[in-house]
């Protein structure tokens, strides 16, 4: 069956992709187990060591590319017993440990997990856990999701294989291709988070996923286990602003341990709240070691991150005003302010004069820009929708999503971004950002083949797609368009 327009980008992605069916010996490969729990896809909330033992990941650690543990700098709580710090090892059998001269070798003496796919008979103390048990779903429907997950962009300075190619589309056709490439992480990252609803339910999975997108790469971890902990129930709202700021900032592990200074009088109003709610967050506080401080814009402090969060906890759950924002709203561009609107709080005394707990007073500006809003539409709010479109049958509300999603504008440009159009498109200037489902294409294309390859695109199936495509010059629309039916080959 040829594919059509709307689906070829997933076509190609399956044509390209190796068979799955192969294991080697039965297993899946171990990159895949580093991916599952780099991304934590894993019943976050209901982890138990094989020795019964309970398990809370409060930061899954830094992904390791070289020598030594999979994962440095992980943050694990057993039981109720204080966090540690630590390396993660993932193994598909316990005997990995020894064949791959684990054991014994100082690189590895700061391992406090070791994960595995096949625990069968384990040895030694380190604590350990069955990951084939625990994914937030079955392996086969996480496939898709495997062979398409990026590690993250490679260095490269060289331009790409499929430079060339792209480079002589027309207008239109690559518009099409970065389009349909658009659509495709669209659905991936709903994928996500139906699986995370069905888990907790739309409110929580919405919850966690907000405030994960409050803390850009470095902080994503810790703000998504704040969620974790202070929305298991919604209906219980906080009294006010400050004393959601109270818990925030107290179970972050940020309240200042000295009160003076010209600050202190705010400081002392936000512990005398953290006193009153602080025990029944016994042995939750984050360590200070989750946090990532350095080198960070004074606007993405998570001080402020988690000033912003206070007031979306103080004012209940914002779904049903996003929900009215952009599904009821004339246009897009009606969507776009309207959503803006709920997601920027009001006037806060402390944080429209302060960067941090700590600054002196100084002109700041709002605890959410209009960038921000963007990449939180798109990356969460509008995956959501759609999510919920899907589980729920109404495709007439789906069709509202995508014409959102599509005609979005775009976000703040970023090193990522620039990256993906340097080995795209050799950092041709075309096509225009014009839209922030454009710039989501170049991310999607980026992951789902430059990081499957080197930076000298071994092995790449892309340019090829794209040079048999151009051959058959077949396609000249893209999603939100209309399409005469014309079919389009994968190559």
């Amino acid at each position: 069956m040829t594919p059509t327009i709307d689906d070829f980008y997933s076509q190609w992605l399956e044509d390209a992709r190796r068979p799955t069916s192969l294991f080697e010996g039965g297993f899946p490969p171990e990159r895949w187990l580093q991916h599952l729990w780099r991304h934590q896809r894993i019943v976050r909330d209901q982890l138990h060591l094989i020795d019964g033992r309970s398990l809370h990941v409060l930061h899954p650690g830094f992904w390791n590319c070289g020598p030594g543990p999979d994962f440095r700098g992980a943050i694990l709580q057993f039981d109720d017993h204080p966090p540690v710090q630590g390396d993660i090892e993932i193994d598909l059998v316990p005997s990995g440990w020894i064949t791959h001269r684990h054991q014994g070798n100082p690189a590895y003496r700061a391992v406090i997990l070791h994960a595995l796919w096949e625990p069968g008979i384990v040895h030694g103390p380190l604590p350990t856990l069955n990951l084939s048990t625990c994914l937030d779903a079955p392996l086969p429907d996480l496939i898709p999701w495997l062979q398409g997950e990026a590690p993250g962009l490679i260095p490269a300075n060289v331009r790409g294989g499929c430079c060339a190619p792209l480079r002589r589309l027309s207008p239109a056709s690559l518009e099409a291709v970065l389009l349909q490439a658009a659509e495709h992480r669209l659905t991936r990252k709903a994928g996500e988070i139906l699986h995370r609803a069905r888990q907790l339910g739309w409110e929580r999975a919405l919850w966690e996923g907000l405030l994960a997108g409050l803390g850009y790469r470095h902080n994503t971890w810790p703000l998504r286990r704040l969620a974790e902990i202070l929305i298991p129930n919604p209906d219980s709202p906080f009294e006010g602003v400050i004393d959601a700021q109270a818990q925030l900032l107290g179970l972050a592990g940020f309240l200042p341990a000295h009160l003076d200074g010209s600050n202190a009088s705010f400081h002392r109003e936000l512990w005398d709240r953290w006193w009153r709610e602080g025990g029944r967050h016994a042995g939750k506080i984050l360590p200070r070691e989750t946090w990532h401080l350095s080198g960070l814009r004074p606007a993405n402090h998570p001080h402020r991150r988690l000033a912003l969060a206070a007031h979306w906890l103080a004012s209940g759950s914002p779904g049903p005003a996003l929900v009215e924002a952009i599904l009821g709203a004339r246009d897009t561009a009606d969507a776009v302010e309207r959503t803006h609107a709920v997601l920027q709080p009001g006037n806060d005394p402390f944080w429209n004069g302060h960067w941090t707990l700590h600054s002196e007073p100084s002109r700041t500006g709002p605890l959410l820009g209009r960038p921000r809003v963007t990449d939180l539409t798109i990356n969460m709010i509008l995956p959501w929708l759609w999510a919920r479109a899907s589980a729920g049958g109404t495709p007439e509300v789906r069709e509202i999503v995508r014409r959102r999603f599509f005609e979005w504008p775009a976000g703040e440009d970023n090193a990522v971004l620039k990256m993906a159009r340097l080995r795209l498109l050799g950092g041709e200037t075309r096509p225009r950002m014009k839209t922030a489902a454009i710039q989501q294409g170049f991310l999607q294309i980026a992951a789902d083949f430059c990081d499957a390859s080197n930076a000298l695109c071994e092995g790449c199936g892309f340019p090829r797609l794209i040079a048999a495509w151009e051959q058959r010059g077949t396609l000249s629309s893209g999603p939100g368009r209309s399409s005469t039916g014309a079919g389009v080959s994968p190559g």
